[in-house]
């Protein structure tokens, strides 16, 4: 695994409150952050209701409507989905290796507040994994806390997938798609998020929906984390207000000038820095000017089909048939082109999960963005003249 990357803070300090000292024990937890209250499951609704709060894990669906399609009793787990199998990023692992015990705070205390006898934290990160295991050692939770540690395929980290990893199966998306507050963990109501999100819980009980609200913007307060990775002087997990501008972030870091992908391999492109407000994206990455933009993509479209599940055609053949089309594109064919527009018409919709769509969208995505590349390879140069420096990482570091 590589190192961890450096924390930082554009505004005040929240989740990563305290980690200039790095990994904060049981006491300086509590030293930085104070006691966890201990909360309803009404006042949790009602808490996250005046926020807005949503996941942070890339779907961004409202945590309160998500609590509030669980039953009343009988709920089995609540599941802390740590598999942060997205090669780009890294603040879920940061969390939990640095700041373990506010994550446990968000899963415990809701667990109590919905009576789930079970919190389950699955994770693909042996470093954090034992962080975590540490964590739950200084504790005297009067819950059962486990640590699973899941595989790093992309796919594992879909919710569904994470839970059959838990349940003793392959850690892959199965084909019914059903919610899991409604047959989760074993078939039962499970509330299942993200690892920021038990962080963002936890901070918001502490500090109440007035202060929580400070800061970000008013239809989503509160703070975000980012993986800011790439052509920057600076990477590392930044902590932001949300809505916080784009070339902000990429000013603070140092960004070379150039495209930049938002959401990671299931994201979408931008040909250069914006006053876009950055909300619900996670993973910012400049490119860079130095390396050839449609190398670095079919690098990726060969990882994206080589972490498929194997279960439906869409990801099976369409992933495989559009990373052979962007190596067509890279040689200069134009067929390839042809072929990766159809193919591109093809996949989304169809699959058994969301990777085949998310890698669509990123695909067609940089087609759109790197149109004057593209012309440039598939013209008389049949390049750019740029070497592919392999800026998009596409191994689980």
């Amino acid at each position: 695994m590589k190192t961890l990357q450096a924390t930082s803070v554009i505004g005040d300090a929240r989740l990563l409150a305290g980690l200039d000292q790095g990994r904060l024990d049981r006491q300086a937890h509590l030293w930085t952050h104070g006691a966890q209250p201990e909360l309803t499951r009404a006042a949790y609704s009602e808490l996250c209701e005046a926020v807005g709060l949503k996941g942070r894990g890339g779907a961004a669906f409202p945590v309160a409507r998500k609590l509030a399609s669980l039953p009343e009793r009988g709920i089995e787990a609540v599941v802390v989905n740590g598999s942060e199998s997205e090669p780009i990023s890294r603040k879920d692992r940061m969390l939990l290796t640095l700041s373990p015990h506010l994550v446990l705070d968000g899963a415990t205390g809701l667990a109590h507040a919905l009576g789930a006898p079970h919190v389950l934290i699955a994770v693909h990160d042996a470093e954090a994994a034992m962080s975590v295991r540490e964590a739950i050692l200084e504790r005297g939770d009067r819950l059962a806390i486990e640590v699973t540690e899941t595989p790093g395929r992309f796919v594992a980290g879909e919710a569904r997938a994470v839970l059959s990893a838990l349940e003793g199966g392959p850690a892959v998306p199965p084909g019914r798609k059903v919610l899991p507050t409604q047959q989760g963990y074993h078939r039962r109501p499970t509330f299942l998020s993200n690892v920021e999100t038990f962080a963002q819980l936890a901070v918001l009980a502490r500090m109440g929906s007035r202060r929580f609200a400070t800061t970000g913007v008013s239809a989503e307060p509160g703070t975000q984390l980012l993986t800011v990775a790439g052509a920057v002087q600076r990477p590392g997990v930044i902590e932001t207000p949300i809505g916080v501008p784009l070339d902000t972030v990429l000013r603070y870091t140092g960004a070379d000038p150039g495209p930049v992908l938002l959401g990671g391999y299931h994201g979408r492109w931008l040909p250069e820095a914006s006053q876009q407000p950055l909300q619900g994206t996670g993973i910012v990455l400049a490119l860079g000017a130095d390396t050839c933009p449609l190398g670095e993509v079919h690098r990726v479209a060969q990882w994206l089909a080589s972490q498929s599940a194997g279960q439906c055609g869409p990801c099976v053949f369409g992933l495989a048939g559009l990373a052979d089309d962007f190596g067509r594109i890279v040689r200069g064919d134009t067929s390839g082109w042809y072929d990766a527009q159809r193919h591109l018409g093809l996949v989304p919709g169809r699959g058994a999960c969301a990777h085949p769509d998310g890698a669509a969208r990123f695909l067609a995505s940089a087609l759109e963005v790197f149109d004057d590349d593209l012309r440039r390879h598939l013209g008389e140069n049949r390049g750019c003249g740029r070497p592919v420096h392999g800026v998009l990482e596409v191994s689980h570091g």
